[in-house]
């Protein structure tokens, strides 16, 4: 059976966005008038993830916290400079959300090797558990709307996790910070899979 994708929810990151729009429009248009693109300014994003997780490796936690705080604004102004240039689309977006997932797991994995250098087994385990429930809190959404099915749902989206993240970091909790992070990501993946199952059944599928 053939499903239309129903209208996508308002999440706090959506709003956030909104509420931004003031200050990243400006600093999008200046970006595209002296010739940066869109994909440069995500690029930019990755190489500085990769960077923030080269210092969690090395054991400076608060510094990575700090870069990944100054790479908010730069993780905005993509999809901005992309719609006021007219360009939005589906590639543009395919590789912002590939990007996204490739700098979340550089940090985890800059955190795990860090917490294995140290012996710390419960560090290693919660970095792993919330690596994998952010993969899987993108991965239920992009299953279902493949399906036809919205599951915009959930606490613990990209934004909200760094959140969490960002001043673990920075204040040097990281552990705290994981385990909040796994519990979180993993709860939001099950009510995505609960809100997948629920419009499926509705819709008529068994």
């Amino acid at each position: 059976m053939t499903q239309t994708i129903k209208k996508e929810r308002q999440t706090f990151t959506d709003l956030v966005r909104v509420w931004l729009k003031g200050i990243l429009d400006p600093i999008g248009l200046f970006l595209n008038r002296i010739g940066l693109t869109p994909n440069m300014i995500t690029l930019t994003g990755l190489v500085g993830h990769i960077l923030a997780a080269v210092a969690a490796a090395s054991g400076r936690i608060s510094t990575a916290g700090w870069l990944i705080f100054f790479l908010g604004p730069v993780d905005a102004l993509d999809g901005t400079m992309a719609r006021l240039r007219g360009e939005s689309s589906q590639w543009g977006a395919f590789v912002d959300s590939v990007v996204d997932r490739y700098s979340e797991l550089f940090i985890f994995g800059g955190l795990i090797y860090a917490f294995s250098v140290q012996g710390n087994t419960t560090g290693v385990l919660l970095a792993y558990l919330a690596a994998s429930g952010s993969v899987l809190v993108s991965y239920v959404r992009a299953r279902a709307q493949s399906l036809g099915f919205d599951t915009k749902v959930g606490l613990f989206s990209r934004f909200e996790r760094y959140l969490v993240l960002v001043p673990a970091l920075v204040f040097n909790f990281p552990v705290v910070g994981l385990a909040i992070l796994a519990a979180g990501s993993h709860f939001t993946a099950l009510q995505r899979i609960a809100a997948m199952r629920r419009q499926a059944y509705t819709d008529g599928e068994k």
